[in-house]
């Protein structure tokens, strides 16, 4: 059977670059190891080479578990990358590559913790449905909004799921810190558009909609979005207080995010709503004032903001800009306290007695936001113990991505003491 350090590497060697020429070869290996297991997976296209593998797992109870993972990557450049992007090499005990953390090792982790209990001829403690979808990094219109839309009947009796970015390692001086993501921030992004008078470069202006776009864009960039406290974030910076030994001041949350450094980056982007400009569109010859101007923004609301956020944006463009949809998605969020975040909390502390698993919010998004449509609560859950000196947020999407060999061989042994039920039972400190 494959190492899950071997799994990784193989998957990373499958350029699936997203926009680019598809998923399919990562899922038709996906597709083959489960198949080579003895499970019946079951492989999908929401357009052509646009591909999703999705295979049920019987347990002691029909109350399913998703584990769900994209194989789609964003892009990236060869030159400035220590190790060729898509070459899975290990060097110096890491898997270096796109999708190394992004998240083609959670990937790794979930098939070989299923492979493993399929050779031990384990049984989940609850029915398991894996996913493995095409185009998270995009919309998802070719994965898993496809796959809740076109297959709803793959995810009949999931209750709860896990899935990315969640579970890691933090190290805070003595303990190691776990955050285990309990929700995410809404997603808005959008296409703004100003009309105006066309007209010569030379004359007064009339109406011009790129002065215009670029005030409502600087008020925009420029606004200072106030604090709100969701409940799950409140209940972080309270464990972090405990865990340092010095609570968390709630009137200079920047300060703090700024003192506490690695654990601040918990917080830092969960406290308020942001909208960010990203791109820019307009006119299409120096001395013609044209007669509209576009533009991109960014947009993030907090769990239960999404109404204040979109009123505040509206006052920020003004009268003259209109705004669109490109995607609009819900702040997704999940029961916490919870019996399944303890479940999760005693897999980790089983296996790392220096674990102090936390409540987190993602400040970006996943496929999570598909799955709540149809009730199933995501949970941010992809078990790696981490070097100290490895930069996990700093990954994503970054240049010579890495994974620890250890951190996934970790990774494995949580997912399959949380999927088996063989977990130490241990009372969780908070």
């Amino acid at each position: 059977m494959k190492s899950v350090a071997e799994i990784c590497s193989d998957l990373i060697r499958f350029d699936t670059t997203n926009p680019g020429s598809g998923e399919r070869p990562a899922a038709e290996y996906t597709a083959t190891l489960l198949a080579d297991a003895g499970l019946e997976p079951v492989v999908f296209e929401a357009a052509p080479k646009r591909t999703t593998v999705v295979a049920r797992i019987a347990g002691d109870s029909p109350d399913a578990l998703l584990v769900h993972g994209h194989l789609d990557v964003v892009p990236a450049d060869p030159a400035e990358w220590r190790m060729h992007p898509f070459s899975g090499e290990i060097v110096d005990g890491c898997v270096y590559g796109r999708g190394a953390v992004d998240m083609k090792g959670s990937c790794a982790m979930t098939l070989a913790a299923v492979l493993g209990m399929a050779a031990r001829g384990e049984r989940p403690r609850r029915d398991l449905v894996l996913a493995f979808l095409a185009d998270e990094e995009a919309t998802g219109d070719h994965g898993s909004r496809h796959a809740v839309t076109e297959h709803r009947e793959l995810f009949d009796g999931v209750s709860e799921a896990i899935s990315e970015s969640g579970g890691f390692s933090v190290d805070s001086g003595g303990r190691r810190v776990y955050p285990i993501a309990v929700g995410e921030r809404g997603t808005a992004w959008m296409r703004l558009t100003a009309h105006g008078v066309a007209g010569h470069g030379s004359r007064p202006p009339v109406d011009n909609p790129v002065a215009t776009l670029v005030h409502a864009l600087s008020r925009i960039a420029s606004y200072r979005w106030p604090v709100r406290l969701t409940p799950s974030v409140a209940a972080l910076l309270e464990e972090l207080g405990e865990i340092t030994g010095r609570p968390v001041d709630l009137d200079r949350l920047d300060e703090e995010a700024a003192r506490l450094g690695p654990l601040g980056g918990l917080f830092r982007s969960q406290i308020r709503n942001s909208a960010n400009p990203t791109m820019l569109d307009a006119g299409y010859k120096v001395n013609v004032v044209p007669s509209t101007a576009e533009a991109h923004v960014d947009g993030r609301y907090l769990p239960g903001l999404r109404e204040e956020f979109l009123d505040t944006i509206d006052e920020l463009l003004g009268a003259k800009v209109t705004r669109e949809f490109v995607n609009l998605e819900d702040a997704p969020d999940a029961p916490y306290p919870s019996a399944f975040f303890d479940e999760l909390a005693g897999a980790l502390m089983a296996e790392d007695p220096l674990a102090r698993p936390v409540p987190y919010v993602m400040a970006g998004g996943t496929d999570a936001k598909s799955f709540a449509r149809i009730g199933i609560k995501g949970y941010g859950f992809a078990p790696l113990m981490l070097r100290p000196d490895l930069d996990y947020f700093g990954m994503f999407h970054g240049k010579d991505e890495r994974v620890p060999v250890e951190g996934l061989e970790f990774g494995v042994r949580v997912l399959t003491r949380l999927l088996t039920g063989d977990r130490v039972e241990q009372s969780i400190p908070f």
